[in-house]
C-alpha cells in the first residue's frame, strides 16, 4: 500500500482526455482521486468539486484526475452529462491495488470488493506528498487544493 513519503508505482493510466499518466513521472504535481462508480450520488459531487476548482488547481501547477474501474465509454457518458472539467482514469486493477484502495466492503452482510474513496497529492517527482483514506465529499476538493497550494 502506497503512503505518504513514498514513491508512486512506475504504472501508466490511460486518461479521457486521449493521454496518458505516468504516475512515476507525473511531469508536475498530481492529484490522483479514486472513486467508486460513475454517476453515484457521492461520485457526481466528488467529480464536480474538483471541476469547479479545476482554474484553482492549474493556477498551483497542479494536475487532477479521477481513477475508478469504470470503463471509457462510462467515463464519457459521466464527463459530458456533468461537464466535467478534469480526466479520468480507467484502472484495470493494477493501480487502485498498489495504492490500497480497492479493499474488502461490506453492505447489508453482504462483503464485496470495491473502491475506497481517497485522493493522493504526488510531487512532481513522484513522491506522495499526502494521502487521504476514507474520504468524506464535503470540502474534500478545497482540502486537497490547500495542500496543493502549500
Amino acid at each position: 500500500m502506497i503512503d505518504q513519503g513514498q514513491k508512486a508505482p512506475a504504472l501508466r493510466l490511460p486518461l479521457s482526455d486521449g493521454n496518458e499518466l505516468d504516475l512515476a513521472a507525473p511531469g508536475g504535481k498530481l492529484v490522483l482521486y479514486f472513486y467508486p462508480k460513475d454517476d453515484t450520488s457521492g461520485c457526481t459531487r466528488e467529480a464536480q468539486d474538483f471541476t469547479a476548482l479545476a482554474g484553482d488547481f492549474a493556477a498551483a501547477g497542479t494536475k487532477v484526475v479521477g481513477v475508478s474501474r469504470d470503463d471509457m465509454k462510462k467515463h464519457a457518458k459521466f464527463i459530458d452529462k456533468y461537464e466535467l472539467k478534469v480526466p479520468l482514469a480507467t484502472d484495470p486493477g493494477a493501480v487502485s491495488e498498489a495504492f490500497g484502495t480497492w479493499i474488502e466492503k461490506s453492505m447489508y452482510g453482504r462483503k464485496y470488493m470495491g473502491m475506497e474513496r481517497s485522493t493522493f497529492l504526488i510531487d512532481a517527482d513522484g513522491t506522495v506528498l499526502e494521502a487521504w483514506r476514507k474520504v468524506k465529499v464535503p470540502g474534500h476538493a478545497a482540502e486537497v487544493l490547500a495542500a496543493a497550494r502549500g
